[in-house]
């Protein structure tokens, strides 16, 4: 469930050590340190450390993949859209970008010694379940994944 655009949003919840909020940020490359600090105000008091840590690297993989790789970092006025939740099953985290006719998320196996290409790989690594998706007659992509509460 997404709230309509507008400011960061709690969704009314039975509990409230859950929730879910969005953000969007620009397509720069500034944007990975802002959403990551970002979700770590919100999450910090919620999440043991470890599930904190994977939530954030994870993040910081995504909006950097979608800076890099789709046109929210190539065109001028590009954004990027974070939504995470927070429900007793774990925290959801879903990057949404505006797209590229060049390019797909997919996951690479990096070679020891190669300077980048981890993004995905550490995601599938990581997380409790991952996906992409397309927006329906719309530009843009979405990456999502789901850590488990620990």
């Amino acid at each position: 469930m997404r709230p309509e655009r507008g400011n960061a949003h709690e969704a009314d919840a039975p509990d409230a050590r859950h929730g879910f909020w969005w953000r969007e940020f620009p397509g720069e490359e500034a944007s990975v340190p802002a959403a990551r600090s970002w979700a770590r105000g919100l999450l910090a008091i919620r999440l043991a450390p470890g599930t904190l840590d994977d939530v954030l690297l994870l993040l910081s993989e995504l909006v950097t993949n979608a800076v890099a790789h789709s046109d929210s970092g190539r065109t001028a006025g590009g954004r990027v859209t974070v939504h995470l939740g927070d429900d007793p099953g774990g925290v959801h985290v879903e990057v949404t970008d505006d797209g590229s006719a060049t390019s797909a998320p997919a996951v690479h196996v990096p070679d020891a010694d190669d300077d980048g290409g981890r993004g995905l790989w550490l995601v599938a690594l990581l997380a409790t379940a991952w996906g992409t998706s397309r927006h329906d007659g719309e530009a843009g992509r979405s990456v999502w994944f789901r850590v488990a509460h620990r």
